[in-house]
């Protein structure tokens, strides 16, 4: 794949992650007990990225998505809540990756993630408030960042079972590695 379709490929999905994330954020979530708590739509994004690119540009793309969604509708506190969140959920994603198809599939993969954004918010709000008390709010928002992760994951699997574009996509990165 040259060069211009590899960042047109790129731009798209970041731009895609942007819109969904800042569509998110206007979406009251209707549960009282988890006040804060999200779907993680744009996860989906990330999750495409994981299995169609690189892993130096899904990164890249996961920085600009964090980076874009924060000028455009956040603060530099929800930037650090985002990131650690965000970078905590792909590496651990990536990680559980490779364990390979047959013991783990994309459902899975996207649990891990929602499950791991939860920790890593909870563990900068820990960081920020100088306590660890935050962290007994985890076994909610890990309840719902699995299930979250469930839902996230089947809209993945779809996507990257139906979608002709991706999987060509997919098979020119890996020919071009």
């Amino acid at each position: 794949m040259n060069k211009n379709k590899r960042l047109i490929y790129i731009s798209l999905l970041v731009a895609q992650g942007v819109i969904i994330g800042l569509l998110e954020n206007m979406i009251p979530f209707p549960f009282a007990i988890a006040p804060g708590a999200k779907l993680g739509l744009a996860n989906l994004i990330t999750i495409i990225a994981i299995f169609t690119m690189p892993k130096r540009e899904s990164f890249f793309l996961v920085c600009l998505r964090l980076l874009l969604t924060t000028f455009l509708g956040g603060t530099l506190s929800t930037l650090f809540y985002s990131a650690a969140g965000a970078l905590l959920s792909y590496a651990g994603m990536l990680l559980t990756k490779q364990l390979g198809p047959t013991r783990v599939s994309v459902i899975g993969i996207s649990s891990v993630g929602g499950f791991l954004h939860n920790v890593g918010q909870l563990a900068m709000a820990s960081f920020i408030a100088r306590s660890w008390s935050v962290m007994l709010y985890l076994p909610i928002l890990s309840l719902i960042g699995i299930l979250a992760g469930i839902a996230v994951g089947i809209a993945a699997n779809y996507l990257l079972q139906h979608v002709k574009t991706l999987n060509t996509f997919q098979k020119e990165y890996e020919t071009s590695q």
